[in-house]
């Protein structure tokens, strides 16, 4: 394989991005075939694909990873990442498009416009990646692809334009920007060529005039305005393609390099230095001749390789040998290897330059999200942390020979570092350790990697939903602690108010003790005291939330008074003060959005509002689907799958994220008060 490309304008970075069974890692296979970077396309039953190369993957026969390719066409590099594309996976698509210029959205011909589909614009366009949609199984049976042009256009804005076309019933597909003359599927080259020209010009008025006057331009003189017409999102393009038969392939690959940008010219990305509201933005120059500046978008840890940091460089020349700083790091470590990755394989390479996707191994202080730097004063630089979907599908899960613990926690561990949209909590009212993903699949496929890949097997059983308590009213609350055990005894004595703070404001402790009632080195014993009952609750055994407690008196033994016992004291003062402040029980609210076909709308919307749900609106999708948007209390959504399957015949999918808390029911309350005290008098 030959060394990365010499210069950074002939380098071009793609995020292929989209639903479920777009055809997105077909695609990269037979793209990397037809430029001769491998020699046969694979195939993901036999195992033999660049991308899908996880035995997990195989076997589900879906890519559940982002995989990094490259290959050579017309002088230029051209990096792809090939993400998966169900919601469940969002941990690892969208980090692709930190390490990108372009978004590459592909959309199946047959299936038309999906919410992946969406988010992923949405998600590119938030990042001010440029955006293109790549329009693929175009040769499927019964597509109408005008009718799609059309539903593009009016669901992502009219500059959603085709930069070529299918001909010939879909067997070809005909250039339409540098090309103007000839006959296609949707009618005359012309048409597509004018609208084109025309959305490129309208950036620069010098071109627009000269259009004005000459009724045409060359589109080979258009290459800055068309750059800025990408960069600002002015023009969409629009490209017809199909994996199976490979018309409109060398057509994409000649816009890839002819048309897309190169490191240099798309929005930089949106570095900061510096920490908190005193950061500034900070603008990564791709050049060469700089310090390196590179960030990490990836992590993998496999059980005999150890962990490998992938990383996108944005600034400087990164050779062999080189020493890099890892954040606000003071040690640098050693570039012993350089890779660039082609699946599973590893391409060793020399150097890196602006814009190349490499990878280096066995640098267990690596993680997601590091910037990679050469200079010592590049400390405190970071990237606009992306905006990753809140997990909230929950499982409790314990190994299955006790004793083993600890090395649940370091897998754990090491699987946490590969994916930022995996969450585990230790509950210490239940004493469960709990995993949360985006979804029930997320999770299973967890699961299957602790078995296959670390040869660990657990036990899980549902978690107890994760309700908080708060109150509503303010109340004061009294406790005096004495104890007399013979010689020294233990005395603490603590009034208090607790008051209810906005929902997500958190907790505030304030000291207004006068006259040294309280002597002040006992003061934080006292809410030592109360932060024990924020986390183990009062009245149900859950977290205590959005309250502050103002500490307003006490007394104090100048001999018996201890740590203990004002720790005693305050934990007492503050539930005496709960249960007068009107308490209630929180529970999780989650957005949800479902996709299913529209005859099932009347059943899902009569489900959801059984399940104390709330609709909040509907979209037409493609192919005879429905979108429905509602929010549901958590706790009603155990084994929703299940349900949605047996309405839907198998046909529908959803995904959650994390709304806000709302109070329980009075009924619920009951309750979840009684079965605490049931706990806590056995």
């Amino acid at each position: 394989m030959s060394s990365p490309s010499s210069s950074v304008a002939a380098i071009r970075t793609l995020a292929l991005v989209g639903a479920a069974a777009s055809g997105k890692t077909t695609l990269a296979e037979t793209l990397l075939h037809h430029a001769g970077a491998i020699g046969a396309p694979g195939s993901l039953e036999r195992g033999s694909m660049v991308s899908d190369f996880d035995p997990l993957e195989r076997r589900m026969q879906h890519s559940l990873n982002s995989a990094l390719m490259h290959l050579d066409h017309q002088g230029t590099r051209i990096h792809f990442i090939d993400t998966p594309g169900a919601p469940d996976f969002v941990g690892q698509s969208l980090p692709a498009l930190e390490a990108v210029e372009t978004a590459a959205v592909v959309i199946n011909a047959a299936t038309g416009i999906e919410p992946m589909t969406v988010r992923m614009m949405e998600y590119a366009a938030q990042r001010r990646l440029d955006r293109m949609l790549i329009v693929n199984k175009i040769d499927a049976q019964g597509v109408d692809l005008p009718a799609l042009l059309a539903q593009i256009q009016e669901t992502f804005g009219r500059e959603c334009l085709p930069l070529n076309l299918p001909a010939e019933g879909g067997t070809q597909v005909v250039d339409c920007f540098f090309n103007r003359e000839g006959q296609t599927d949707f009618g005359a080259v012309e048409d597509a060529h004018r609208a084109l020209v025309e959305q490129v010009v309208e950036v620069d008025g010098d071109f627009v005039e000269r259009y004005l006057n000459d009724g045409d331009v060359d589109a080979s003189e258009l290459h800055a305005p068309l750059e800025q017409a990408l960069r600002e999102g002015h023009l969409i393009p629009v490209c017809f393609v199909s994996s199976r038969t490979g018309a409109g392939l060398a057509q994409l690959l000649d816009v890839i390099v002819k048309l897309l940008p190169h490191p240099g010219e798309g929005n930089p990305p949106a570095f900061l230095k510096g920490e908190g509201d005193a950061a500034q933005p900070l603008q990564a120059q791709p050049d060469p001749s700089l310090h390196v500046l590179a960030h990490v978008f990836k992590v993998t840890v496999d059980p005999y390789v150890g962990k490998m940091g992938i990383f996108r460089v944005h600034q400087g020349t990164l050779t062999r040998d080189s020493l890099l700083y890892i954040g606000d790091g003071r040690k640098p470590f050693k570039v012993n290897h350089l890779f660039m990755l082609q699946g599973k394989e590893h391409v060793e390479v020399n150097k890196a330059l602006p814009g190349d996707l490499c990878a280096v191994a066995k640098v267990d202080e690596l993680h997601f999200d590091a910037v990679l730097h050469d200079a010592a004063e590049d400390d405190h630089i970071h990237l606009q942390p992306l905006d990753f979907p809140v997990p909230v599908h929950g499982l409790a899960i314990e190994p299955k020979r006790h004793g083993d613990e600890q090395r649940l926690w370091e897998i754990l561990t090491k699987v946490l570092d590969e994916d930022p949209c995996l969450k585990v909590e230790h509950v210490p009212t239940t004493n469960e350790t709990i995993v949360y993903g985006l979804g029930e699949l997320h999770l299973r496929v967890l699961l299957e990697r602790l078995r296959e890949v670390y040869k660990f097997e657990v036990q899980t059983r549902p978690p107890r939903i994760a309700y908080r308590e708060t109150v509503t009213a303010a109340a004061e609350g009294h406790h005096r602690h004495k104890k007399q055990t013979g010689g020294a005894g233990q005395f603490g004595e603590v009034m208090l108010r607790v008051e209810p703070l906005p929902r997500g404001a958190g907790f505030e402790f304030v000291d207004q003790v006068k006259g040294g009632a309280i002597p002040g080195q006992f003061i934080p014993a006292v809410e030592k005291g109360v932060r024990e009952v924020l986390a183990s609750g009062a009245i149900a055994g859950y977290p205590v939330v959005d309250v502050r407690v103002v500490v307003l008196d006490g007394k104090s033994h100048s001999v018996d008074s201890k740590e203990i016992a004002f720790v005693t004291a305050g934990r007492k003062a503050f539930m005496a003060a709960i249960r007068e402040a009107r308490p209630i029980v929180l529970e999780p609210i989650v957005n949800v959005e479902i996709l299913a076909p529209d005859s099932a709308m009347g059943d899902i919307t009569g489900d959801l509002s059984a399940r104390r749900g709330q609709v909040s609106g509907t979209q037409n999708g493609a192919a005879g689907t429905m979108l429905v948007r509602g929010q549901v209390p958590l706790s009603e959504l155990s084994n929703y799958q299940s349900r949605l399957n047996a309405m839907t015949s198998g046909q529908g999918r959803y995904t959650l994220a994390l709304s806000h808390y709302d109070p329980v029911p009075p009924n619920t309350q009951q309750q979840l008060v009684s079965q605490f005290k049931e706990r806590e008098e056995e």
